[in-house]
């Protein structure tokens, strides 16, 4: 009876210490939404005062942001490993990849992330088409193609998303689908139609006033 009752205890015991493992750090939540907010005002178009920035100091400003984020990216990793759905939620985990995506002069440290994440895919423990994303960057900076098709490069003249260099083009559609990503035409049509928002005014003054779009494939 003992044993039984022993054997009982320590079940409690691990079941127990399995939960606070898996529950959420909000600490680590906040900070991490925090961060993704001064890497997107980094990342993204000039607003506000940022407007009165030159090229120079605008590069300088976002180099830094990226920086210290990337720092800080560190320690966490250093700390926790892959911060997964299980410790920060769906959310914090992306915005965890968002920044990582920006680490661009730390490719040694991207990696380090995309093995981490490629280990909690199996256990739905990471978002897979996140997965993609950091795969081709990966790719793109270690002087190699991208597989997914994720990283684009822009014709000005016509305000039309171009892949960067990519392997297989005839096969990324069946990679795409099988990470959970839509058909890259209609991922580079997107990504045209958000440009062209972002920069309306600019093409406009061109006589740009929509973007060039592709045939996309039937349902």
């Amino acid at each position: 009876m003992k044993r039984i009752y022993l054997h009982f205890v320590l079940m409690a015991c691990c079941l127990s210490v399995q939960a606070q493992a898996k529950k959420i750090n909000q600490p680590l939540v906040d900070s991490l939404a925090k961060w993704a907010i001064l890497d997107q005002t980094a990342a993204g178009p000039r607003m506000g005062r940022f407007k009165e920035m030159t090229t120079a100091q605008r590069v300088h400003y976002t180099d830094s942001v990226f920086a210290v984020n990337e720092w800080r990216l560190r320690s966490v990793f250093d700390q926790y490993g892959f911060p997964g759905y299980d410790l920060v939620g769906e959310k914090g985990s992306n915005n965890f990849w968002l920044m990582v995506q920006h680490c661009d002069k730390s490719v040694g440290f991207q990696e380090k992330i995309l093995k981490a994440m490629k280990a909690e895919l199996p256990k739905h423990n990471a978002d897979p088409k996140n997965f993609a994303y950091l795969t081709d960057r990966v790719l793109l900076n270690t002087g190699q193609k991208q597989i997914y098709g994720t990283q684009l490069t822009y014709n000005t003249d016509s305000c039309q998303a171009i892949p960067k260099p990519l392997a297989d083009s005839l096969n990324v559609d069946r990679r795409r689908s099988e990470i959970g990503l839509e058909p890259i035409e209609s991922y580079l049509n997107w990504m045209s139609q958000v440009h062209f928002e972002m920069n309306k005014a600019v093409y406009e003054k061109k006589g740009i006033h929509q973007p060039k779009l592709i045939p996309e494939p039937k349902q």
